[in-house]
C-alpha cells in the first residue's frame, strides 16, 4: 500500500556537497597557523613558533577525531567551540576571529553545493512536499545557512537541523525525530537521504522513515560502522531523487531501484 510522502529530508556533506577528499589535518594547521600569527609561506618564522603551532594543530585534530569517534559510538554531538576549548585554546584569544575566519576559509571549496540541489528542491515543493536538512556536524547553524545562502539555495529549506544544536548525532533516533518535528510531519510520512549506511540509511529507518541512498562517497574506514541495512531506494544522482518519490507517491513501491 501507498505511503505518502510530506517531506524529504538530507543530509549535507557528500549528499548536497559532492564528495572528494579533504586534508583533514591541514584544517588546523591552518588554524593554528593563525593563533600563532604565522604568514603562509614565509621562511622566517621562529621555530618555537613553528613548532607551538605544528603541537597546537595536532591537539586540535586528536580532539575532533575523539569527538567523531564517540559520535560513532555513542551518538553524542560535539560543538567548534568545545573542541576548540578541549584543546586549551582560550576563546578570549586576540587572534582566535581571524583564526576561525581562516578556517572557514580552508573549507569554504570543499562546501559548495551541488547543482542538482536547486531543481531537485524546486521539483520537490512542486509536488508538495517539503525540504529538511539534517546534518552530524561541528559547525554552527548561522554557518551552514551561509553556506547555502551563498549558494542561492536556503530560499528552498523548510527546517535545517544540526547535530551541534541538538545534542544527538546520527544514527541516534532521536536526531531524526527531532528534523521530522522541524519540518512538520511524522516520521512514516518523510523519507531521509544521505550518502552513509549506518547514518543515513539504518538511522531513519529505526524510526519508521524510509531512506534513499546515494552511494558515491568514497568514506575513509575509519568512519565507516558495519551495518546491515538495506536502503528503500538508491539515487546514483540527485535528480533521481524526483523519480523516486514520484513512483512512491503514485504507485506504492517500496522496491530497491
Amino acid at each position: 500500500m501507498s505511503r505518502p510522502v510530506d517531506a524529504v529530508i538530507f543530509d549535507w556533506g557528500g549528499t548536497l556537497t559532492p564528495w572528494h577528499t579533504v586534508d583533514m589535518p591541514e584544517q588546523w594547521r591552518v588554524y593554528a597557523r593563525e593563533i600563532h600569527g604565522i604568514p603562509i609561506g614565509s621562511p622566517d618564522v621562529p621555530a618555537e613558533d613553528l613548532a607551538a603551532a605544528h603541537d597546537l594543530a595536532e591537539r586540535l585534530l586528536a580532539v575532533e577525531s575523539d569527538a567523531w569517534a564517540r559520535g560513532r559510538q555513542e551518538h553524542s554531538s560535539a560543538r567548534i567551540e568545545t573542541i576548540l576549548a578541549e584543546a586549551g585554546l582560550d576563546p578570549g584569544h586576540d587572534r582566535a576571529h581571524l583564526a576561525l575566519a581562516a578556517y572557514e576559509g580552508f573549507w569554504e571549496p570543499h562546501t559548495w553545493t551541488d547543482p542538482q540541489v536547486r531543481p531537485v528542491w524546486e521539483g520537490l515543493h512542486e509536488r508538495g512536499v517539503r525540504v529538511g536538512v539534517l546534518s552530524n556536524t561541528i559547525w554552527s547553524r548561522a554557518y551552514h545557512r551561509r553556506i547555502f545562502e551563498r549558494d542561492k539555495v536556503l530560499d528552498l529549506i523548510d527546517a535545517d537541523v544540526y547535530s551541534s544544536e541538538i545534542g544527538h548525532v546520527k544514527p541516534h533516533p532521536e536526531a531524526f525525530r527531532i528534523a521530522c518535528a522541524a519540518v512538520g510531519v511524522q516520521p512514516a510520512r518523510a523519507v531521509y537521504v544521505g550518502d552513509r549506511l549506518y547514518e543515513d540509511v539504518h538511522g531513519p529507518q529505526q524510526v519508521g522513515m524510509r531512506a534513499i541512498w546515494v552511494p558515491h562517497s568514497d568514506l575513509p574506514s575509519s568512519q565507516v560502522v558495519d551495518v546491515d541495512a538495506v536502503p528503500d531506494a538508491r539515487a546514483h544522482e540527485l535528480l533521481d531523487i524526483l523519480g523516486i518519490i514520484d513512483r512512491w507517491q503514485g504507485h506504492g513501491t517500496d522496491d530497491v531501484v
